[in-house]
């Protein structure tokens, strides 16, 4: 997966949860790799890419994570809007799916229809006082 496919959702999402918690230091927490088929952590939202790239980009937290920010804040923040803005802005051509948002204990979500069961993902921890959020970005090009 290329790095330009996955610094997007990271970058507008860690300036969007500064921006949204204010008075909460955000951290970027080491990368790691996950198969796409595995359990998420209690709340995930979902949007699939369909275009010159395809996948999808998953934000996933704990029920006590998503609560906490959803108190802290005052109006809508588009994360994904704005990651595929830049996309956009790179040339890339692609639709979105609505965004889907998935909540309940011992969820597992699986490889997207047409992927390959061993297909990846990148994560990217953002640590901030309110709990943690993992980028969760499965994306590649079509060949």
């Amino acid at each position: 997966m290329r790095v330009e496919y996955i610094n997007p959702f990271v970058e507008t999402s860690y300036r969007v949860l500064k921006e949204v918690l204010g008075d909460s230091e955000v951290k970027r927490g080491d990368l790691y790799l996950k198969s796409t088929a595995m359990p998420v952590m209690g709340v995930a939202a979902l949007v699939g890419l369909a275009g010159d790239v395809e996948g999808r980009v998953l934000f996933d937290m704990t029920f006590e994570t998503a609560l906490n920010i959803a108190s802290k804040m005052n109006n809508e923040k588009l994360i994904t809007a704005q990651a595929v803005t830049k996309l956009h802005e790179l040339g890339f051509k692609f639709d979105l799916t609505p965004p889907a948002l998935f909540a309940g204990e011992k969820m597992e979500i699986a490889a997207l229809a047409g992927q390959s069961e061993n297909v990846e993902a990148l994560i990217v921890p953002l640590i901030t006082d309110y709990g943690k959020i993992e980028v969760n970005v499965a994306i590649r090009e079509r060949a």
